[in-house]
């Protein structure tokens, strides 16, 4: 199908064939029939695309700090690879869409061929089919144009904001910037029974508004603005302000106080300078309000994602019942689409059309893709999966591929850790075919195939599992998909490399564990990279061998998640720990050469910070400190381990130094921070081509899993937990960690 993309590296705008999305549970897959440009908000981002790297910084400054915290945390290289992977991706374009229901997946509340108006910027792009959750999708009454339909997300944004100003019937608004968003509100606010005056530097802008109810509009500064005001409101000024302006000029925000009434209400609809002058503000003690988006649940996962729909009681107006409103609006007419739309275009002429409207060749309050007809299949698509016979793989070793056969990989995932770190390592190797790559978004799995040069890109994830030629399986999902996905991949006779964690559950890890049994298919990795650290395993050799136990102090200064982050979703993925804990495990456990036996844990109120305590068999111990409250100027992870008179001092894979009496000497430091990802994915690959043993035994995985599990019994019930030896059964998980045993 067809995509508008870009690239915010270059600059480059272009349509792209990607592959069809899948229709997953929870929503509806939709073919669209119109799509809307956003002149303002779509237009600052193709402009910002376009600009030098010195200009986006300007424009991005958040976003400069962040890659300054990661330089601190990860090091240049690393950071350099993540954030040139991130800017050199296509990003999609579009948030406002109208079209026909062609799949509808378990728990949608619409059918087959039914007419919907969609929202998102992850679900109602510009493409020729998007799947949008149930939350972010809206029946068009009858007898509503489909072009008026595709208004209904940016119809949403602008009920909200005036929803913010808690307007009343008879009272005095001033609209400042009537584009798009702007000229919504002056119909809201007039079909609400309020007063309305516009201000805009556009004349043919400011007639359009006061044909759509506004009862003055002129340009800034203009008396016939003050003098309206003053009249219409008996000398006291306006008792809202809505801020619909872009720019980068203070000027809205001064006039929004000059023309404000005593302890008026000031609402920032758009993204304008907000420089506000304090007296002005002060004075009046002006309200200030900011409306988000289409309205309650924008950027709740759980209500965008999951379907989790807040209750009415409680929370009138979601976005979901702002997009139903407007729609009902514009079915009854009491907003008027058709004067809005400047121009319709072919989605074809998409990339001419944008270049038009950054060029200010087109002129336009609104412009619509029309999208070529498409017909409806009569039933959703549904494909049963087959599993593939188990490649011979009794004692865990297939037979040595030929030495001029590369080894053929599939990625399911591609998100910006594979990308960064995982994907660049593997093309340089000419012995590995990128064969596959499957992703939920179509455009990341375009992506990824367009940079590293898989064969295929697609979203179907039975293509990979099901393709005879596909010898390893790389799973880098979210947390909560990563031991069904490896279950299913051992079953299929994959050789399977799977990020951490492993599992989230004890039941998930009986899963993966039944799969090796009843497969007899062991060629599982775990991407526990920091073993194979070159700084880590030449300080581990500096070492030597131990006489007696060592004693373990692991500091982890893992940092405060970014708003919004997919991490903090205990729910699904897994607690921090649960989904990053193992890396510190299995760490302790290769420089101890031992697996754990017992695990204790305590943890601070919200169990954010934590210390757990590790007990191995030869008497050692270690102390794994996670917090996430420390400050970013200090190194991330930072170790040591003394025994036998010897200390070793490691500080976040930058410098490894080695104590022994009065002495003290350090390995020479490998060039940049290096965490073990490529030799990790050699000694992988190397497996696999050769059929020599995994990297890592299993049983060495299945406890650092169990030892990561176990931190939540621990902190649950008080008491240590004991790891007993796996049995190979699939209930030894759960009897596991389901319970804690005083040792």
């Amino acid at each position: 199908m067809k995509q508008v993309v870009q690239n915010y590296k270059s600059g480059e705008l272009t349509l792209v064939d990607v592959p069809e999305p899948a229709c997953k549970p929870g929503g509806v897959l939709v073919r669209t029939d119109f799509s809307l440009i956003s002149t303002g908000t779509e237009m600052m981002k193709v402009s910002e695309a376009s600009m030098s790297m010195l200009g986006k910084a300007r424009a991005r400054p958040d976003q400069v700090a962040k890659v300054m915290q990661s330089v601190a945390g990860n090091g240049l290289a690393a950071t350099y690879r993540k954030v040139n992977n991130k800017l050199d991706s296509y990003t999609p374009l579009g948030y406002s869409l109208c079209g026909v229901v062609e799949q509808a997946g378990p728990g949608a509340d619409v059918a087959v061929g039914e007419m919907v108006a969609c929202a998102g910027n992850e679900h109602a792009l510009h493409a020729e089919l998007n799947w949008v959750p149930r939350n972010l999708y809206s029946r068009v009454p009858d007898g509503v144009d489909p072009r008026h339909a595709a208004f209904g997300t940016v119809g949403a944004i602008a009920m909200q904001g005036v929803r913010r100003g808690e307007p009343q019937l008879g009272e005095l608004a001033l609209v400042i910037g009537l584009g798009l968003i702007g000229q919504l509100v002056v119909q809201l606010l007039s079909a609400a029974g309020v007063r309305v005056v516009g201000v805009d530097p556009d004349p043919d802008r400011c007639a359009l508004a006061e044909r759509l109810g506004a009862l003055v509009c002129a340009a800034p500064g203009s008396a016939v603005v003050d003098a309206a005001v003053g009249e219409l409101s008996g000398g006291h000024g306006v008792d809202q302000v809505y801020l619909a302006a872009g720019g980068n000029t203070n000027e809205p925000v001064e006039l929004a106080a000059r023309l404000s009434r005593d302890r008026g209400r000031v609402v920032d609809i758009g993204k304008c300078t907000l420089n506000l002058p304090w007296n002005a503000y002060y004075e009046k003690e002006l309200d200030v309000r900011f409306s988000r988006s289409y309205g309650p649940g924008r950027y709740d996962a759980e209500y965008e994602l999951d379907g989790r729909d807040y209750p009415i009681g409680y929370v009138r107006w979601t976005e979901r019942r702002n997009l139903e409103c407007f729609l009902d609006l514009v079915a009854t007419g009491r907003v008027e689409i058709e004067p809005l739309i400047s121009h319709v275009a072919d989605f074809a002429d998409a990339v001419e059309t944008y270049r038009q409207l950054n060029d200010g060749e087109l002129k336009a309050v609104a412009v619509l893709f029309d999208y070529p007809s498409g017909v409806a299949s009569a039933e959703p698509a549904s494909a049963a999966p087959t599993r593939l016979p188990v490649l011979g793989y009794g004692n865990g070793l297939p037979a040595a591929r030929p030495k001029s056969s590369p080894v053929r990989v599939a990625f399911v995932g591609a998100g910006n850790y594979a990308s960064s770190m995982l994907l660049p390592h593997l093309a340089e190797r000419e012995d590995v075919e990128l064969s596959q790559v499957v992703t939920t978004s179509a455009l990341s799995a375009a992506n990824a195939q367009r940079k590293f040069g898989f064969t295929t890109a697609s979203t179907d994830v039975d293509a990979v599992l099901d393709d005879p030629a596909v010898d390893a399986v790389f799973v880098v999902t979210r947390h909560s998909s990563h031991a069904e996905l490896t279950r299913r991949a051992l079953l299929a006779g994959k050789a399977v490399f799977v990020e951490k964690p492993l599992a989230l559950t004890a039941s998930e890890m009986d899963g993966v564990l039944a799969a090796i049994e009843e497969s007899g298919n062991d060629r599982l990795q775990v991407g526990f990279n920091r073993r194979f650290a070159p700084l880590l395993g030449k300080a581990k050799g500096r070492f030597g061998r131990r006489i007696g136990p060592a004693t373990v102090r692991y500091l982890v200064n893992a940092g405060r998640l970014e708003q919004g982050s997919w991490y903090g979703r205990q729910d699904t993925e897994g607690s921090r720990f649960a989904g990053e804990g193992g890396h510190f495990i299995d760490t302790v456990s290769w420089l101890l050469d031992e697996d754990p036996v017992s695990v204790f844990a305590l943890a601070t109120a919200t169990h954010e910070d934590l210390q757990v305590m590790l007990h191995y068999p030869d008497g050692s111990t270690a102390t794994i400190t996670y917090t996430t409250r420390g400050s970013a100027s200090f190194p991330k992870e930072t170790l040591d381990v003394i025994a036998d008179g010897k200390v070793l001092r490691f500080d976040d894979f930058q410098r490894a130094s080695f104590f022994v009496r009065k002495r003290s000497s350090a390995p020479k430091l490998p060039r940049g921070r290096d965490k073990g990802q490529r030799a990790e994915l050699d000694a992988f690959v190397d497996a696999v081509r050769t059929g020599a043993p995994m990297p890592v035994p299993v049983a060495s995985l299945v406890r650092t899993t169990l030892a990561t599990l176990a931190v939540r019994t621990s902190l649950a019930t008080g008491v240590p937990v004991r790891l007993d030896t796996p049995t190979g059964t699939t209930r030894t998980a759960t009897a596991l960690v389901s319970s804690g045993t005083p040792r």
